[in-house]
């Protein structure tokens, strides 16, 4: 148990580190009993926490670490005074246990595990604050199975660098765990949210989202199914492409108006997500994307998570994304002498679309509009949707452009959803769009949380048969079906302390490494994974870092800032791939890729000495990687760290954070009478115009995409809706995330993306 003056002075030292008056603290906990004195001291804490004394989660978090410090000896049988055990245990317990891999104990022996327990810093547990240190305790921490704590902070970052380093060289293994242990343990950056829970244990895997793309028939959309359920089984986050799926009303063989469309199969999907939850965490999460010339758009698709109509045809539990040409949106600038929009889209059924306009690909395969898109010099997309629109045998809705897009508004400050995907920025900056002709769409669609952007294709049912065993197989041609395997800087964190070019090659080969180690269900996935071996190096925390260099959101300063910031964390995520190139190959497929002729440093820009260099090293030894950065939204992940969501400004100064468990007053982090300035706008206060150029400027960096959310009033007017994303479309975003109204319910948001 803890005693009264162990927790007095706890509290001491809190007060002196942050000049604190706890004298009215100390004599309330007096007369309290030793079992209830912590908990006291803590809840006095937490509610002194204030916009006027911020640092008192600080002290919160040493009392509650004590807590956290007792169970885990309690459970694991050592003294209270040694606050961490013995690891070498530690590590043998759990494997018994069934809780950890016996990988660990088969990769490391004795001995490298009591040195490495001996690297364990237990001092650096006092750099989280409350929040940060609940959540990583109550969601990450590994337990046994009667939910009885076992592991603590430092130990997890270790299990984790033990885990992403072990099939390291092993001259180099034990200095790589060190250093991938210094930057997690430092808080200068975080793992994504399934590795964090998962590294070193004997259940779930390691990446974050998956994207497929369904096939047009029965067994493609079964299929998807099973993997879907597959893979949200594992704690992953799911993006699904139904642009290829026939719309309703559609022929099936030969017989017409049979087709029931995507929307029947949309519920079959969100009943999945509910159904299979992610590791009796949290129900499934997944987004399903369709292109806005799909002709179920207007009929169903963007009312499915709406409050009126049919009910027979919700899907309240999925989140919905729109693919959108740039033709769309010049269409919505179109108008008359009175400037009343006059531009008109049409909507197409995709099977028909292939019967009709007889488009085939190299090898005499059908393609739809769905597989162009619009380069700068040659606007492959528009002349097929042009020719389509032409041919009077093909059926289609006609709209007026501008009703489309107020459907999608109305749904979007409601719901927060449909997110925005612009498919021919997104292609036009694909680096690995070599492996199809000129024009033709390798991305369809973005994840979960709109920030992965990498080649996809469905797959399909070869055959299937009885083996010589008596065995039923089903024979599948494998499609490029997407995996994120995702980590983020601390901004505030990594890039005050200098250590940015020590840090993100250790991130970037622990991200390569997931690659390697991870264990997917559905074969598929894997397949891809090791074909392309993309990454997605993000941040969180700029909010955090503006005001720690005292520069206002809505500022030149701020998008000059963004500019910078990303181009410097470009070049060294580039270069560490290169590096890894050198010393274990380049992904599979880089002969031809925008990396390998350098038209990707051409289209950025980088014309610098150091930039063209570093072009030649690529074009000498290759990147390990396809694809490097993506910026993820970073919720739950950069509390634990102790800084702000992702790219988002704050929330306020001072909320309440609230979940299904958990009700915290919360404030900004670093905050002071210089930083309040910096902070004091909250996000719906914000202009959203400046959000949007510092994302634009930090998107030219980024070779994927960034979870990017536009904040409004509730009573924001059409008009300015509209103009925010035709701003978007225009600056070069490729994509949004939500819409987030001053009257929406708090949007309950997938965590797999937060890293």
């Amino acid at each position: 148990m803890i005693t009264k003056e162990y927790v007095s002075e706890v509290i001491q030292q809190a007060a002196e580190q942050y000049s604190l008056d706890t004298a009215e603290l100390v004599q309330k906990i007096q007369d309290a009993t030793e079992k209830e004195q912590t908990q006291q001291a803590l809840m006095y804490a937490l509610n002194r926490i204030a916009m006027d004394q911020p640092n008192w989660t600080f002290v919160a978090a040493r009392l509650y670490l004590q807590e956290l410090y007792m169970e885990a000896a309690r459970n694991r049988g050592y003294s209270q005074v040694e606050h961490y055990g013995d690891f070498y245990q530690l590590i043998m317990s759990l494997t018994d246990k069934g809780i950890y891999s016996s990988e660990l104990l088969d990769s490391y022996g004795r001995e490298e595990i009591e040195k490495l327990g001996k690297e364990i810093k237990p001092e650096r547990d006092h750099l989280f604050n409350y929040i940060g240190l609940f959540l990583l305790a109550d969601r990450y921490l590994a337990k046994d199975h009667e939910r009885n704590l076992y592991e603590l902070p430092q130990e997890r970052f270790m299990v984790i660098a033990m885990t992403l380093m072990q099939k390291e060289q092993p001259h180099r293994r034990m200095a790589l765990v060190r250093e991938a242990y210094w930057a997690m343990s430092n808080l200068y950056m975080t793992v994504a949210t399934p590795t964090l829970s998962n590294a070193g244990k004997s259940f779930g895997q390691l990446s974050s989202c998956f994207i497929d793309t369904v096939d047009d028939s029965l067994d493609g959309i079964y299929l998807n199914n099973w993997d879907s359920a597959r893979l949200s089984k594992d704690g992953g986050g799911i993006g699904i492409y139904f642009g290829k799926v026939r719309a309703l009303g559609s022929d099936i063989k030969g017989f017409k108006g049979n087709s029931s469309g995507v929307v029947p199969w949309i519920r079959l999907i969100n009943d999945t997500a509910v159904s299979v939850d992610q590791l009796g965490q949290r129900q499934g999460a997944i987004a399903v994307y369709l292109d806005i010339f799909h002709k179920d758009m207007m009929n169903g698709f963007l009312d499915l998570k709406t409050n009126n109509g049919d009910e027979r045809r919700k899907a309240h539990d999925i989140f919905t994304g729109v693919s959108i040409p740039d033709l769309f949106m010049k269409k919505l600038e179109e108008a008359d002498e009175n400037g009343r929009s006059i531009g008109q889209w049409c909507t197409f059924c995709p099977h028909q679309v292939k019967q009709i306009m007889g488009w085939k690909d190299e090898f005499g395969q059908p393609l739809g509009l769905e597989d162009f898109y619009d380069e700068e010099d040659k606007l492959y997309f528009t002349e097929k949707y042009e020719e389509a629109v032409r041919n009077p045998l093909l059926p289609r809705k006609t709209y007026r452009a501008m009703e489309i897009m107020a459907r999608i508004m109305v749904s979007q400050l409601e719901t927060g959803t449909p997110y925005m995907f612009y498919r021919d920025e997104v292609n036009r900056q694909n680096p690995n769009k070599h492996l199809l002709g000129a024009g033709r769409t390798s991305i369809y669609c973005s994840n979960l949380c709109t920030e992965i952007a990498q080649n996809m294709s469905a797959s399909t049912v070869v055959k299937e048969h009885v083996d010589e065993d008596g065995n039923i197989v089903i024979v599948r041609r494998p499609g490029d079906f997407v995996v994120c395997n995702l980590s983020s800087i601390n901004l505030a964190k990594a890039v005050p302390a200098g250590v940015l070019e020590r840090l993100i090659p250790i991130q970037v080969r622990m991200l390569d490494n997931v690659i390697d180690l991870n264990t997917i269900a559905v074969g598929q996935a894997q397949v891809t994974n090791q074909k392309y071996r993309g990454i997605g190096l993000g941040t969180f925390g700029w909010h955090h870092l503006l005001a720690l260099k005292k520069i206002h959101w809505e500022s030149e300063d701020a998008v000059g800032a963004a500019d910078e910031l990303y181009e410097e964390i470009a070049y060294y995520t580039i270069r560490s791939s290169v590096e890894l190139a050198r010393e274990k190959g380049a992904y599979n497929k880089f002969e031809g890729s925008e990396w390998q002729t350098g038209v990707y440093f051409e289209r950025k820009k980088y014309r610098s000495d150091r930039w063209l260099s570093l072009k030649q090293e690529v074009s000498r030894f290759g990147v390990r990687n396809g694809w490097l950065m993506a910026v993820a939204p970073n919720s739950s992940t950069a509390k634990i760290g102790g800084s702000t969501d992702g790219i988002d400004p704050i929330y306020s100064v001072e909320y309440a954070e609230e979940k299904k468990n958990f009700k915290f007053k919360v404030t900004a982090p670093d905050l002071d009478h210089v930083t309040y300035e910096y902070f004091r706008r909250a996000r719906h206060d914000l202009d959203q115009v400046w959000s949007i150029k510092q994302n634009a400027a930090r998107q030219r960096h980024v070779d994927q995409a960034i979870s990017f959310n536009l904040y409004v009033r509730h009573d924001i007017k059409a008009r300015e809706l509209l103009n925010l994303h035709l701003e978007a479309w225009k600056q070069g975003l490729k994509t949004t995330y939500y819409i987030r109204s001053t009257s929406q319910a708090e949007i309950e948001e997938c965590e797999a993306c937060h890293s």
